[in-house]
Protein backbone atom coordinates (compact mmCIF):
# COMPACT_ATOMS: atom_id res chain seq x y z
CA UNK A 1 0.00 0.00 0.00
CA UNK A 2 1.34 3.42 -0.97
CA UNK A 3 1.80 5.82 1.94
CA UNK A 4 0.93 9.55 1.79
CA UNK A 5 4.67 10.27 1.96
CA UNK A 6 5.37 8.06 -1.06
CA UNK A 7 2.49 9.58 -2.99
CA UNK A 8 3.68 13.11 -2.29
CA UNK A 9 7.29 12.50 -3.23
CA UNK A 10 6.21 10.59 -6.35
CA UNK A 11 4.12 13.56 -7.50
CA UNK A 12 7.05 15.92 -6.97
CA UNK A 13 9.43 13.55 -8.75
CA UNK A 14 7.17 13.19 -11.80
CA UNK A 15 6.91 16.96 -12.05
CA UNK A 16 10.64 17.49 -11.52
CA UNK A 17 11.63 15.08 -14.29
CA UNK A 18 10.20 17.52 -16.83
CA UNK A 19 12.73 20.14 -15.71
CA UNK A 20 15.82 18.06 -14.87
CA UNK A 21 17.16 17.93 -18.48
CA UNK A 22 17.27 21.74 -18.50
CA UNK A 23 18.07 22.73 -14.91
CA UNK A 24 19.51 19.54 -13.41
CA UNK A 25 18.67 18.34 -9.91
CA UNK A 26 18.67 21.91 -8.65
CA UNK A 27 16.67 24.26 -6.47
CA UNK A 28 15.20 25.73 -9.66
CA UNK A 29 13.87 22.29 -10.60
CA UNK A 30 12.49 21.69 -7.13
CA UNK A 31 10.61 24.98 -7.08
CA UNK A 32 9.25 24.29 -10.55
CA UNK A 33 7.99 20.89 -9.37
CA UNK A 34 6.20 22.52 -6.44
CA UNK A 35 4.61 25.04 -8.79
CA UNK A 36 3.59 22.42 -11.35
CA UNK A 37 1.92 20.20 -8.75
CA UNK A 38 0.29 23.09 -6.93
CA UNK A 39 1.60 21.60 -3.73
CA UNK A 40 2.04 23.58 -0.57
CA UNK A 41 5.71 24.53 -0.31
CA UNK A 42 5.87 23.58 3.37
CA UNK A 43 4.55 20.10 2.58
CA UNK A 44 7.07 19.68 -0.23
CA UNK A 45 9.90 20.72 2.07
CA UNK A 46 8.72 18.36 4.76
CA UNK A 47 9.11 15.32 2.47
CA UNK A 48 12.22 16.66 0.72
CA UNK A 49 14.20 18.72 3.26
CA UNK A 50 17.15 18.91 0.84
CA UNK A 51 14.99 19.70 -2.14
CA UNK A 52 16.10 18.27 -5.45
CA UNK A 53 18.81 16.14 -3.83
CA UNK A 54 16.11 14.10 -2.13
CA UNK A 55 14.21 13.88 -5.41
CA UNK A 56 17.33 12.59 -7.18
CA UNK A 57 17.65 9.87 -4.56
CA UNK A 58 13.94 9.07 -4.94
CA UNK A 59 14.52 8.74 -8.68
CA UNK A 60 17.31 6.25 -7.99
CA UNK A 61 15.08 4.31 -5.59
CA UNK A 62 12.33 4.17 -8.21
CA UNK A 63 14.77 2.52 -10.60
CA UNK A 64 15.79 0.01 -7.94
CA UNK A 65 12.17 -0.96 -7.38
CA UNK A 66 11.58 -1.46 -11.10
CA UNK A 67 14.67 -3.68 -11.27
CA UNK A 68 13.47 -5.82 -8.37
CA UNK A 69 10.04 -6.22 -9.93
CA UNK A 70 11.61 -7.43 -13.16
CA UNK A 71 13.89 -9.82 -11.32
CA UNK A 72 10.78 -11.36 -9.76
CA UNK A 73 9.14 -11.96 -13.14
CA UNK A 74 12.12 -13.01 -15.28
CA UNK A 75 13.19 -16.67 -15.37
CA UNK A 76 16.94 -16.69 -14.73
CA UNK A 77 17.13 -20.30 -13.55
CA UNK A 78 19.09 -21.52 -16.56
CA UNK A 79 21.74 -18.79 -16.32
CA UNK A 80 25.14 -19.09 -14.69
CA UNK A 81 25.46 -16.92 -11.61
CA UNK A 82 27.74 -14.40 -13.32
CA UNK A 83 25.09 -14.06 -16.04
CA UNK A 84 22.40 -13.48 -13.41
CA UNK A 85 24.48 -10.61 -12.05
CA UNK A 86 24.87 -9.18 -15.55
CA UNK A 87 21.13 -9.51 -16.15
CA UNK A 88 20.33 -7.66 -12.90
CA UNK A 89 22.62 -4.76 -13.82
CA UNK A 90 21.09 -4.68 -17.29
CA UNK A 91 17.58 -4.63 -15.83
CA UNK A 92 18.59 -1.75 -13.57
CA UNK A 93 19.79 0.37 -16.47
CA UNK A 94 16.82 -0.57 -18.64
CA UNK A 95 14.54 0.67 -15.86
CA UNK A 96 15.71 4.22 -16.64
CA UNK A 97 13.31 6.05 -18.93
CA UNK A 98 15.37 9.26 -19.07
CA UNK A 99 19.12 8.86 -19.44
CA UNK A 100 19.61 12.62 -19.07
CA UNK A 101 18.18 12.44 -15.55
CA UNK A 102 20.90 9.92 -14.67
CA UNK A 103 23.55 12.05 -16.35
CA UNK A 104 22.48 15.03 -14.27
CA UNK A 105 22.47 12.81 -11.20
CA UNK A 106 26.06 11.72 -11.73
CA UNK A 107 27.02 15.39 -11.91
CA UNK A 108 25.16 16.12 -8.69
CA UNK A 109 26.65 13.22 -6.74
CA UNK A 110 30.14 13.95 -8.03
CA UNK A 111 30.10 17.08 -5.87
CA UNK A 112 32.08 16.51 -2.65
CA UNK A 113 29.19 17.38 -0.33
CA UNK A 114 26.88 14.90 -2.07
CA UNK A 115 29.39 12.14 -2.86
CA UNK A 116 28.45 10.10 0.22
CA UNK A 117 24.79 10.08 -0.88
CA UNK A 118 25.78 8.87 -4.33
CA UNK A 119 28.03 6.13 -2.97
CA UNK A 120 25.31 4.99 -0.58
CA UNK A 121 22.78 4.82 -3.43
CA UNK A 122 25.08 2.68 -5.57
CA UNK A 123 25.94 0.41 -2.66
CA UNK A 124 22.22 0.05 -1.92
CA UNK A 125 21.50 -1.00 -5.50
CA UNK A 126 24.21 -3.64 -5.42
CA UNK A 127 23.04 -4.88 -2.02
CA UNK A 128 19.54 -5.31 -3.44
CA UNK A 129 20.92 -7.27 -6.40
CA UNK A 130 22.86 -9.68 -4.20
CA UNK A 131 19.91 -10.16 -1.85
CA UNK A 132 17.50 -10.72 -4.74
CA UNK A 133 19.79 -13.36 -6.21
CA UNK A 134 19.92 -15.24 -2.92
CA UNK A 135 23.23 -14.21 -1.37
CA UNK A 136 23.48 -15.50 2.20
CA UNK A 137 27.04 -14.48 3.07
CA UNK A 138 27.46 -12.93 6.52
CA UNK A 139 31.22 -12.45 6.70
CA UNK A 140 33.85 -10.48 4.79
CA UNK A 141 32.42 -11.82 1.54
CA UNK A 142 29.30 -9.74 2.17
CA UNK A 143 31.44 -6.61 1.82
CA UNK A 144 33.69 -7.75 -1.02
CA UNK A 145 30.75 -8.87 -3.17
CA UNK A 146 29.00 -5.54 -2.85
CA UNK A 147 32.16 -3.47 -3.20
CA UNK A 148 33.16 -5.34 -6.35
CA UNK A 149 29.70 -5.08 -7.88
CA UNK A 150 29.57 -1.37 -6.98
CA UNK A 151 32.75 -0.84 -9.02
CA UNK A 152 31.34 -2.84 -11.94
CA UNK A 153 28.00 -1.06 -11.78
CA UNK A 154 29.52 2.43 -11.54
CA UNK A 155 31.85 1.93 -14.50
CA UNK A 156 29.03 0.42 -16.55
CA UNK A 157 26.74 3.39 -15.84
CA UNK A 158 29.42 5.81 -17.01
CA UNK A 159 29.96 3.79 -20.19
CA UNK A 160 26.21 3.54 -20.76
CA UNK A 161 25.78 7.30 -20.52
CA UNK A 162 27.98 7.74 -23.58
CA UNK A 163 26.75 4.70 -25.50
CA UNK A 164 24.79 5.33 -28.69
CA UNK A 165 25.05 1.79 -30.07
CA UNK A 166 22.01 -0.15 -31.27
CA UNK A 167 20.02 -1.46 -28.27
CA UNK A 168 22.93 -0.43 -26.01
CA UNK A 169 24.81 -3.54 -27.12
CA UNK A 170 28.20 -1.89 -26.55
CA UNK A 171 27.25 -1.35 -22.91
CA UNK A 172 26.25 -4.98 -22.39
CA UNK A 173 29.53 -6.11 -23.96
CA UNK A 174 31.40 -3.74 -21.65
CA UNK A 175 29.50 -5.15 -18.67
CA UNK A 176 30.41 -8.71 -19.64
CA UNK A 177 34.09 -7.75 -19.86
CA UNK A 178 34.04 -6.16 -16.41
CA UNK A 179 32.44 -9.24 -14.89
CA UNK A 180 35.02 -11.43 -16.63
CA UNK A 181 37.73 -9.29 -15.02
CA UNK A 182 36.17 -9.88 -11.59
CA UNK A 183 35.99 -13.62 -12.20
CA UNK A 184 39.69 -13.65 -13.05
CA UNK A 185 40.46 -11.86 -9.78
CA UNK A 186 38.42 -14.42 -7.84
CA UNK A 187 40.31 -17.22 -9.56
CA UNK A 188 43.64 -15.68 -8.55
CA UNK A 189 42.43 -15.28 -4.96
CA UNK A 190 41.49 -18.96 -4.84
CA UNK A 191 44.91 -19.94 -6.16
CA UNK A 192 46.66 -17.77 -3.56
CA UNK A 193 44.59 -19.17 -0.70
CA UNK A 194 45.30 -22.70 -1.89
CA UNK A 195 49.06 -22.17 -2.08
CA UNK A 196 50.78 -23.92 0.88
CA UNK A 197 53.70 -21.52 0.67
CA UNK A 198 51.43 -18.58 1.39
CA UNK A 199 49.25 -20.27 3.99
CA UNK A 200 51.40 -19.18 6.94
CA UNK A 201 51.77 -15.65 5.60
CA UNK A 202 48.00 -15.26 5.32
CA UNK A 203 47.18 -16.85 8.68
CA UNK A 204 46.94 -13.50 10.50
CA UNK A 205 44.80 -11.68 7.94
CA UNK A 206 42.56 -14.71 7.47
CA UNK A 207 42.01 -14.95 11.22
CA UNK A 208 40.92 -11.30 11.30
CA UNK A 209 38.70 -11.67 8.24
CA UNK A 210 36.86 -14.59 9.83
CA UNK A 211 35.78 -12.28 12.66
CA UNK A 212 34.24 -9.67 10.37
CA UNK A 213 30.47 -9.96 10.17
CA UNK A 214 27.94 -8.40 7.82
CA UNK A 215 25.54 -5.75 9.17
CA UNK A 216 22.44 -7.14 10.80
CA UNK A 217 19.34 -6.87 8.63
CA UNK A 218 16.95 -6.67 11.61
CA UNK A 219 16.76 -4.57 13.57
CA UNK A 220 17.89 -1.83 11.23
CA UNK A 221 21.16 -0.14 12.11
CA UNK A 222 23.29 2.59 10.63
CA UNK A 223 26.49 0.82 11.64
CA UNK A 224 28.53 -0.55 8.71
CA UNK A 225 29.29 -3.90 10.37
CA UNK A 226 30.50 -5.54 13.53
CA UNK A 227 33.15 -7.78 15.01
CA UNK A 228 31.75 -11.03 16.37
CA UNK A 229 33.53 -11.73 19.70
CA UNK A 230 32.36 -15.34 19.67
CA UNK A 231 34.58 -16.31 16.76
Amino acid sequence: MTTPYETTISQLLDAALMHVPFDGWSETTFKAAISDTGMDAALARSVCPRGAVDLALAFHTRGDRAMLERLKTEDLSDLKFRDKIAAAVRFRLQAVADKEAVRRGTTLFALPHHAADGAKAIWGTCDLIWDALGDTSDDLNWYTKRATLSAVYSSTVLYWLGDDSLDQQATWDFLDRRIDNVMQIEKIKAQVNGNPALKGLLAGPNWLFRHIKAPTKEPKTDLPGMIDPRR
